[in-house]
């Protein structure tokens, strides 16, 4: 008996992705499957997938089927969190971290996940508590970004309860070992295996004299106060900004285990990825 009676969609907003939902639509016809989708996003195609709101399919589905690029599947990974429902990365553009396959190979990779030959790579998430009591949470990163023409992001970081640094840059970003390839790597941290339990504190265009990252366990607690020479940053959550913080204001961060499962079937490693977008060429060589 296969595992996947009923599949979930998350779409790209902008991209095409009707071959796919064609596709997927096909395949689950063949075995009496139902395929669901946010009324928003399928309401954008002509299809027969049946329109739900996020909650329940996420409860419904058995697999959830991300088409897009590593966006969408940061948004698939979100609304999957805290859940046992295995995400699978479909890419419909250019090359990305977390998407395993392209729409070619849905087909295959769909019976192979039915027939449970594939594997789970659990994943890592944070969740920021701000002000007022909101939790937002990120697979990628939470950053505190300066809003242009205010004032650097002045920032000190509490580990434990207890003062190690103060940052002033253009940002500060705690990020998961998945968002070590993203706004991390580009303000100069390291690249981290997503097998690495823990996550990262680093500064973007550091002013101040420490501008090391700081790599914590999944166990700590992060508190990142704004100094009274803070501007006003902005608190972006995977790449989307969920509310802005003022001088005294304070976060608090802490790490979730195996928050989301990604489908791996085997074709690629997170090497081969990294190497082909980060368009790592190869070691210098001695003379």
């Amino acid at each position: 008996m296969g595992m996947v009676d009923t599949v979930g969609l998350v779409l790209h907003p902008q991209r095409d992705s009707r071959v796919a939902v064609d596709t997927i639509i096909g395949w689950a016809a063949g075995r009496s499957g139902t395929v669901l989708g946010l009324p928003d996003e399928i309401g954008r195609i002509d299809c027969s997938a049946v329109p739900v709101p996020a909650e329940a399919l996420v409860e419904r589905a058995d697999l959830l089927v991300s088409l897009g690029g590593d966006g969408t599947m940061l948004r698939c990974m979100r609304l999957a969190s805290g859940g046992a429902t295995p995400v699978l990365g479909v890419n419909l553009g250019r090359l990305g971290f977390l998407a395993e396959i392209d729409v070619d190979d849905l087909p295959g990779a769909l019976s192979s996940i039915d027939a449970h030959r594939y594997e789970v790579e659990p994943r890592m998430s944070v969740t920021a508590l701000l002000p007022g009591g909101q939790a937002v949470t990120a697979f990628n990163d939470v950053a505190l970004v300066r809003v242009p023409g205010d004032g650097l992001a002045a920032v000190q970081v509490i580990v434990e309860g207890q003062p190690f640094v103060r940052y002033a840059g253009d940002a500060v970003i705690v990020a998961t070992s998945t968002g070590s390839t993203a706004y991390s790597y580009s303000a100069g941290g390291p690249i981290v295996s997503p097998a690495v339990e823990g996550f990262l504190v680093i500064p973007a265009a550091a002013h101040s004299t420490f501008n090391r990252a700081l790599m914590l366990s999944a166990d700590e607690t992060v508190t990142l106060e704004l100094l009274p020479t803070c501007g006003t940053l902005a608190v972006e959550v995977d790449g989307a900004v969920a509310a802005q913080l003022e001088p005294g204001d304070r976060i608090t961060v802490t790490a979730a285990r195996a928050a989301a499962r990604v489908v791996r079937l085997g074709g690629t490693t997170f090497y081969e990825r990294a190497r082909r977008k980060l368009r790592v060429s190869g070691s210098a060589e001695a003379d």
